[in-house]
């Protein structure tokens, strides 16, 4: 009985092990953490179920009920005709994608990029989260699993490192990062949620839309084992300038024979770039410069035009789903800017998918020149995604490749199973619920209305106005006066300019050839605006006016989050702060943004950074001074802080 008892445990245990396999080695499991809204300290006002949103006009629920009653209405209102309808179904996929889309970007940046593939593992992101029994963190501290050297930092193997990662309390998995096991290994990728939610840093509850402050993306980036794969977000005026080996050449487009660079040369240039960025900050545009922009909230209600620049202006929600594909269409994978890399960079498209798979971090997908076929051949051959630029799950609108305002990346980013840009419709829906949390700091009621006096009197009113504190108007570079190079990042994409177009939003993935093709309104946008968004012509392109609600959350400020100042005056500047991994204050660096003294000292110690000099972050700009300068107290500056503090919805300005 006991030998028949074993013979059954056994079995069932080979069955465990069989069904195991299968499950890990044919359905490619995956896990991504999405916390339940009772687990949230961020408010969701879903005040527009039942709505519609059409290029950008909202249809309230009783206008659309009146409608749908008539067959026009009907048409007006339908995914054909470029509506969107707002309902929870819409939202919970916002939620669901915030959290746990990637839409395969694990690919580009475990076996192309490999950030874990290097001194960063898995196994050690594990050992640390582990180590947290639970607690979780606003910075998991990853010890390193070999040394490296990057310029003159010398990181040694088992030191522990600062990631910014957030993991929530009660939670064994980071926030915002899915992993999937795929190809006999796990893989890491990226969703919204890892750098627009954060952790709160005393109760380590999740806040949706909240930027991730610490969030140190140069770092990780500039460890992984292939970051010369993201050269374009660096500061590399040519890769001609990292020749060495003229016999690793490939053929280019036109036939001719050109080499690459050394693999070595341009991977050491990067890193020493990206190891520069302060923490909370990411270069989100490819013009070959550095120029780093704090990473934004999620509080996008009324907050349009959308991006530092204001480019994302048309289409669905005023621009905001433009916004939300660019983060998939072009900032994790940066293969997909193939067909127009000789416009943007000068570089031939066979040269550009050679540079960044020739040291790939998996063999599967580093390219050898030395076998005598050209890359993109090589490519098609493990392309995970055939028929579209790139490694991502996205789909080609019927501009491309040309860029477009509803495409600033030539592409749009769409999984299989779903609608041609539905996951972006419904992030982008979602974002628009969200509220900051109330921050837990007694408001005092008396400064705070003093607060929007000061508030009116010193003209701020004047550009941050109306219920969401924004004029949504772009304002001119040379206006605004902050360092200018992150506003003229579009201005190549004007050779390559073309029609707004898109599929209708009910065409399945993948697209058929016969989809309907829509043209999106733009003769309602300002010329004069998209000019200055997109710096075409003579233009020094320019940066939008952001809405003030959730200040408390969003320091340091300006694009480059530069204006940093701790708990202590003393503390002016990034090198006193975030550099040395102390928070910035939001009061305090308030005081700096209005105070020409104090941000004089904010910029001169940024200036005395070597590194922020390279990457170009200078907390210049913005010379609105409400202080004594202007003819204003010390306790009219502090009330008008305390105002806005308190702003954390439309309802309290």
């Amino acid at each position: 009985m006991r030998v028949k008892k074993l013979l059954t445990v056994i079995a069932l245990l080979l069955f465990i092990v069989v069904v195991g396999f299968f499950i890990i080695t044919f359905m490619e499991p995956e896990y991504a953490y999405i916390p339940s809204k009772e687990k949230v300290m961020s408010k969701e006002n879903r005040m527009m179920t039942g709505a519609f949103d059409i290029w950008g006009e909202m249809i309230s629920k009783e206008e659309a009920e009146k409608q749908l009653k008539t067959p026009k209405g009907r048409a007006y209102l339908s995914a054909e005709n470029g509506a969107v309808k707002i309902d929870n179904k819409l939202l919970n996929l916002g939620r669901e994608t915030f959290y746990k889309e990637t839409f395969g970007n694990e690919v580009f940046l475990t076996d192309v990029l490999g950030i874990v593939n290097g001194p960063i593992t898995v196994a050690n992101m594990a050992k640390a989260i582990v180590a947290l029994k639970g607690k979780g963190t606003t910075n998991l501290q990853v010890e390193l699993a070999e040394a490296v050297k990057i310029g003159d930092k010398t990181f040694k193997k088992g030191d522990k490192i600062d990631t910014g990662i957030d993991v929530p309390k009660g939670v064994y998995a980071p926030l915002g990062m899915p992993v999937k096991y795929s190809e006999g290994k796990i893989k890491v990728g990226i969703s919204c949620a890892a750098c627009h939610a954060t952790v709160h840093p005393k109760t380590l509850e999740v806040m949706d839309g909240v930027t991730n402050p610490d969030l140190n993306t140069g770092l990780i980036l500039a460890l992984a084992t292939n970051s010369a794969a993201y050269f374009p977000h660096s500061e590399i005026k040519s890769i001609k300038n990292y020749l060495k080996d003229l016999d690793r050449k490939v053929v280019t487009t036109n036939g001719k024979k050109e080499p690459l660079p050394d693999p070595k040369k341009l991977e050491a240039a990067v890193d020493q770039v990206f190891i520069k960025w302060p923490r909370g900050n990411f270069d989100s545009s490819i013009d070959m410069k550095s120029n780093p922009t704090q990473i934004p909230d999620a509080f996008t209600l009324g907050d349009h035009p959308y991006s530092w620049s204001g480019a994302a202006m048309a289409g669905p929600f005023k621009g905001l789903t433009v916004f939300s594909n660019n983060v998939h269409a072009q900032n994790s994978d940066a293969l997909a800017q193939a067909p127009v890399s000789q416009a943007l960079f000068g570089i031939d498209p066979e040269v550009y998918i050679g540079t960044i798979l020739q040291n790939a971090a998996d063999q599967k997908y580093r390219y050898d020149p030395k076998r005598g076929e050209k890359p993109s051949v090589f490519f098609a051959k493990i392309d995970p995604t055939p028929g579209v630029p790139g490694i991502n799950q996205m789909e080609k609108p019927p501009s491309f490749p040309k860029i477009t305002l509803v495409a600033p990346d030539g592409l749009h980013v769409s999984s299989p199973g779903h609608k041609v840009n539905e996951q972006n419709n419904a992030v982008a829906g979602w974002q628009l619920t969200l509220e900051p949390p109330t921050p837990r700091k007694k408001v005092n009621k008396e400064m705070v209305t003093e607060g929007r006096r000061v508030f009116a009197k010193a003209g701020c009113i004047t550009c941050h106005a109306g219920n969401y504190l924004t004029n949504n108007k772009v304002i001119s570079a040379k206006v605004i006066g902050t360092e200018p190079t992150r506003a003229g990042a579009f201005k190549k994409t004007e050779k390559i300019f073309g029609e707004s177009t898109i599929y209708s939003l009910d065409t399945p993935v993948p697209v058929a050839k016969n989809a309907k093709v829509l043209k999106v309104p733009t003769k309602q946008l300002d010329p004069e605006q998209i000019k200055l968004a997109w710096a075409k012509g003579d233009s020094p392109g320019g940066y939008k006016v952001p809405s003030l609600i959730g200040l408390y959350w969003s320091a340091p400020y300006l694009h480059d989050g530069g204006v940093a100042v701790g708990k202590s005056l003393k503390q002016a500047g990034l090198p006193e702060t975030m550099l040395k991994g102390i928070s910035a204050d939001p009061h305090n660096s308030l005081l700096a943004l209005i105070d020409r003294n104090i941000r004089q000292k904010v910029i001169k110690t940024n200036q005395s950074s070597e590194d922020l000099n390279v990457v170009r972050i200078t907390g210049k700009g913005h010379e609105f001074w409400v202080d004594s300068g202007s003819g204003f107290s010390k306790d009219e500056q502090k009330a008008l802080i305390e105002y806005l503090l308190s702003l954390n919805s439309v309802s309290q300005n």
